[in-house]
């Protein structure tokens, strides 16, 4: 006799519809006195927070998570801080809904408006980062969505004091507590309920490693918006000044490793690989650095690569090196292993940084600039959900402004078709 197993989704979906409907109208004062009561919240309970983090914490290293895995979690007051400035600059950010995107006059006298509007409800479904929660729930409560969060279970404790934090903000300013919602369970089985929802959930983003972008693309019934690994690349051009490439690829890999943001490969031109190779390494102090023999006949300190480390996001201290011949192989190489999330190129040469701005197609295309500038929140964004890598609805960072959708109002005099 088989047990039925619980339905986490439908009762929270249907409350979190509701409070869709009620958000979709909701004014801008109103959901920014959200906003700022969330923000408050979480500097109040900041404490609180950090306590549960510990937890969560403590249990990912008894678990033997990697390095990289507990610097996503782990926060701390800085971090806390910076969770509650993100709402804050989320207040001062316009509000999407509502935005006429265009109008146009008929010849019959019809006038046509595209008008911005929320999704609805969304679902979130994401890993380690307990930042995820604030910035997820705040976006779309701006943005005239209710959201459900379906965060990991390594960070289930500072998740929930967080999303409790939002709810806090929400009813202060009047709002239904329902527009953020977790689903209360670690359950893996709700993420199966999540992805078959369709009716209920109108849009689900996954945000975390291959293995959940993977089981979302193939199970998913509901709408997605993807948000891949990052694979990302910095070309060192044959002009580029070989001090800013050492201090730039230095900041792209060892900023923060763990983050999407990260470079996991360097492209180097063969006319500056003998210069430039023994800086980076002795930048790169700490970093483990592997290349194909070429690359470890100049620089000893280069350990050997496989084909694997071109297609591989270390989200570690490990920075594969790559040499070509030009920028033809470079972009052939990029394109190639590109995880189509950033790549930035390093070069005086204006017409070379053109046609790498031009022709490789990633979400996000750089010169002269550390990968690790990809972030919501370093493009004015005030905060993001993810770096979507697709190329339908959004791409790059997602932001309020990518969290709706349009309809199109008509307005007539009481004309007929003929």
């Amino acid at each position: 006799m088989s047990i039925a197993m619980p339905d986490y989704v439908t009762p929270v979906a249907e409350k979190a519809r509701a409070a869709a409907r009620v958000l979709a109208r909701a004014t801008t004062a109103n959901k920014n006195a959200a906003i700022k009561g969330a923000a408050e919240a979480i500097r109040a309970r900041s404490g609180e927070i950090l306590s549960a983090n510990a937890k969560d914490v403590a249990a990912a290293k008894d678990d033997g998570k990697p390095a990289a895995f507990i610097d996503r979690l782990a926060l701390d007051e800085g971090r806390v801080e910076g969770i509650a400035a993100a709402l804050d600059a989320l207040i001062a950010l316009p509000d999407p809904v509502g935005r006429v995107l265009n109008t146009e006059k008929r010849p019959n006298g019809l006038e046509i408006r595209r008008v911005a509007t929320p999704l609805g409800v969304i679902g979130i479904i994401y890993e380690s980062r307990p930042n995820v929660a604030a910035d997820a729930g705040a976006l779309c409560l701006k943005s005239g969505n209710a959201v459900i969060l379906r965060g990991g279970s390594d960070s289930v404790h500072s998740t929930g004091v967080i999303v409790e934090c939002l709810q806090d903000g929400l009813k202060s300013a009047g709002l239904p507590a329902e527009a953020v919602q977790t689903l209360g369970t670690t359950d893996r089985a709700a993420v199966a309920q999540m992805l078959r929802a369709n009716g209920l959930i109108d849009l689900i983003i996954p945000r975390g490693g291959k293995g959940l972008t993977s089981l979302v693309m193939e199970e998913s019934r509901v709408p997605t918006l993807l948000h891949l690994d990052g694979n990302n690349h910095v070309y060192v051009h044959e002009s580029a000044d070989l001090a800013k490439a050492v201090e730039v690829v230095k900041n792209a890999k060892l900023r923060r490793t763990g983050v999407c943001g990260a470079a996991e490969t360097v492209v180097v031109d063969r006319k500056v690989a003998k210069d430039l190779l023994p800086k980076l390494a002795d930048a790169l102090e700490g970093c483990e650095l592997r290349g194909e023999d070429e690359a470890r006949g100049i620089e000893a300190r280069i350990k050997p690569a496989t084909e694997q480390d071109w297609d591989t996001e270390y989200l570690d201290a490990i920075l594969a090196v790559k040499i070509v011949e030009g920028i033809d192989e470079a972009l052939a190489f990029v394109s190639k292993h590109s995880s189509a999330h950033t790549e930035s190129i390093i070069a005086e040469d204006a017409d070379a940084a053109t046609r790498f701005l031009e022709e490789i197609d990633s979400a996000i295309v750089m010169h002269n600039a550390s990968t690790q500038f990809a972030d919501g929140g370093e493009f004015g964004m005030g905060a993001e959900i993810g770096i979507a890598t697709g190329r339908l609805h959004a791409r790059g960072p997602v932001g309020l402004e990518q969290l709706n959708t349009f309809k199109y109002q008509v307005l007539g005099s009481g004309q007929t078709r003929p």
